[in-house]
């Protein structure tokens, strides 16, 4: 799995004077938990780039005071008028301790009903797990060849190893619908089929 490393600093001082300072330094403040102990720290703006803008999953080294922490990001906060970072949650990985990750879908193959003039739609980009550290992945792999023209691959139809899929079995990940163009042309179908239905009647009658 992919991952980054985070160089950072601990946070002695706490409260909005101190978070305005580090800020000002074009410093991020973050906390880690879910470890022993919660971990405040601070790190460069541009040290969260490759994580917080992403779709992809992946992990975070983040070394504070020479130790490194194994972590999943979790919470972002922004500036809602200029969009810059303002804090991050990372959850600290721990061997034998189950944690919820969200993590994203990759469609595999053309479905059978693409190929037959229908149209590819994805629903869901990424599902919610529970899993120990050792079984997340970067994506989840599904394979989309045989869905048919108006059917449906649910979260239900996902496969999973060692892995807890929170999301409600019944709801479709991806479906295969008509075109416009399709429906037009099925329509049009049986009209073709009539006038000549009518030019066989009268011979059947001889």
């Amino acid at each position: 799995m992919k991952s980054i490393t985070i160089e950072g600093q601990l946070r002695t001082e706490s409260g909005k004077k101190a978070t305005r300072q580090l800020r000002s330094q074009k410093m991020v403040p973050g906390v880690i938990y879910g470890g022993s102990q919660e971990i405040n720290f601070s790190a460069p703006a541009t040290a969260f780039k490759d994580i917080v803008y992403t779709s992809e999953f992946m992990m975070a080294n983040i070394i504070i005071d020479g130790k490194a922490y194994r972590c999943i990001l979790k919470d972002l906060q922004f500036h809602k008028v200029t969009d810059l970072l303002l804090h991050v949650d990372f959850l600290e990985l721990v061997e034998d301790k189950k944690v919820i990750a969200t993590l994203p879908l990759h469609y595999i193959g053309v479905p059978a009903g693409v190929k037959a003039g229908g149209k590819l739609v994805l629903k869901m980009k990424t599902v919610k797990v529970k899993a120990l550290p050792k079984y997340l992945k970067e994506h989840i792999e599904v394979n989309i060849e045989k869905l048919e023209l108006n059917e449906n691959i649910r979260v239900e139809d996902i496969p999973m190893d060692n892995m807890e899929v929170l999301n409600s079995p019944r709801i479709p990940i991806a479906s295969v619908t008509m075109t416009r163009q399709l429906k037009q042309e099925e329509s049009a179908a049986p009209k073709a089929a009539a006038p000549a239905a009518k030019a066989a009647a009268p011979e059947a009658k001889k």
